[in-house]
């Protein structure tokens, strides 16, 4: 590799296997990097080998090696204990999930032969399958145990990385819809990216994910995926269609081939897509912005524009606090604020596709009785999921005069489209 500082590094993190890549600034493009030098080989196993007596860590191949030969711990099952908060036994010691999280992205890193992988990194961007609570929690301490500061390192699921891959490239593989055909050795999924293009934002989601059974025997599974092929396509233009997961190759698919390029389809297959799509969102993210017109919508993200209505320097305006299409574990927010004759606090919220707003609102149950406009608050807001948001509200007093009563209101409120409205309305004190 020729980069050596402001890194941007994309890791596919999965169950079976991980990969890494990084962003080549001369040939503008992400660059998967092998696992041995001068080999074809970029998946590693997703496995950590503790070594025993000194207590050092290996990761992949070098993980198997040692446990095999050295008799060394190792430790398979790296993904779904991260899925965890419950301790690890490892040679008779309790580990963190996510201390051995960070052993092996820290091993994996070590890969790139680059001193100082801390400071040189720009952005640190790891993708997985899926993205729940939990897992970010682990990531984050992980990355946090490593060194990277919370602005340089940031979390995909494989929805939002095809996102960043498909829009990523030539516009003329993405200025229609975009197939996604995602193989296991038993089944194909099917999913169509579209692009709204009479939104402002433009608006990008998948649809409805479509799936069937493959049978073993290579003829009869080849026949299979021609049948899905014509229900899934139809007569309707693509502009290109990605393929991945280990269950496809052209050698079976012999009659599926000729149908995917009909009318000079694009078809690209491989499995180095998810971690050249973190990658690809780390450069657009940190440094391009080019698809900062673009929304990409996802159940995995934040869906709801958050905000108030405020007199900011004395003139009434809309304050936002979240804004949708980012990643939940992204959205926080904070400000202060004095009452105006009023002891509850109003939300305004909205979905990019909906013009209308709604108003859900917070009781202050238990404010301390004060004159008009002094009373200042400090309100806080930070998402635990794609639709529930923690709300912390403290009384700050006002100088001197009115000293702060200590009291503290905690609300978690699902936003419309979740529960209803109502649902929101009920302050908690405590």
């Amino acid at each position: 590799m020729n980069e050596i500082r402001d890194l941007i590094v994309g890791i596919d993190f999965g169950e079976k296997t991980t990969q890494l890549c990084y962003y080549d600034r001369r040939a503008e493009e992400p660059r998967s990097l092998p696992i041995r030098v001068g080999t074809s080989q970029y998946e590693a196993p997703t496995v950590l080998c503790r070594r025993l007596p000194k207590g050092d860590y290996f990761v992949g191949l070098e993980a198997e090696y040692f446990a095999r030969e050295k008799g060394g711990v190792l430790i398979e099952n790296l993904y779904q204990a991260c899925q965890s908060r419950e301790k690890i036994l490892v040679a008779g010691e309790e580990k963190e999930p996510w201390e051995l999280l960070g052993h092996f992205l820290k091993g994996m890193l070590k890969l790139m032969g680059i001193l100082e992988i801390v400071k040189n990194t720009k952005c640190l961007a790891i993708t997985l399958e899926s993205l729940h609570r939990v897992q970010v929690e682990n990531l984050t301490r992980a990355c946090e145990w490593m060194g990277f500061p919370r602005s340089k390192f940031m979390f995909l699921d494989y929805g939002e990385s095809f996102y960043y891959y498909a829009l990523g490239g030539k516009r003329e593989t993405w200025n229609r819809s975009v197939a996604w055909y995602a193989f296991s050795q038993e089944q194909v999924t099917f999913r169509r990216l579209t692009i709204n293009g009479n939104t402002r934002p433009i608006l990008v989601r998948f649809e409805e994910p479509q799936e069937t059974r493959l049978p073993a025997e290579e003829e009869l599974r080849d026949v299979e995926f021609c049948q899905f092929i014509h229900r899934t396509l139809g007569k309707e233009l693509f502009s290109s269609i990605q393929i991945t997961g280990t269950g496809f190759d052209p050698q079976w698919a012999k009659q599926a081939i000729p149908i995917l390029c009909y009318q000079k389809r694009k078809v690209f297959y491989g499995n180095n897509l998810f971690a050249r799509g973190a990658c690809m969102a780390g450069k657009d993210r940190m440094e391009d912005k080019k698809l900062k017109g673009y929304r990409y919508m996802s159940d995995s993200l934040v869906l709801t524009d958050v905000g108030m209505d405020m007199r900011v320097m004395g003139s009434p305006t809309y304050y936002p606090l979240i804004e949708a299409g980012s990643n939940w574990y992204e959205c926080s927010a904070s400000c202060e604020l004095i009452l105006d004759d009023t002891s509850e606090l109003v939300f305004v919220v909205n979905t990019p596709e909906d013009s209308k707003k709604k108003r859900v609102s917070m009781p202050l149950v238990g404010l301390p009785v004060r004159p008009n406009r002094t009373t200042r608050l400090s309100l806080e807001l930070a998402c635990t999921s794609a639709t529930q948001c923690q709300i912390t509200v403290r009384d700050l007093g006002f100088g001197e005069m009115y000293p702060s009563s200590g009291k503290v209101w905690r609300d978690s409120i699902q936003w419309p489209g979740g529960s209803a409205p109502g649902s929101a309305a009920v302050g908690k004190d405590s």
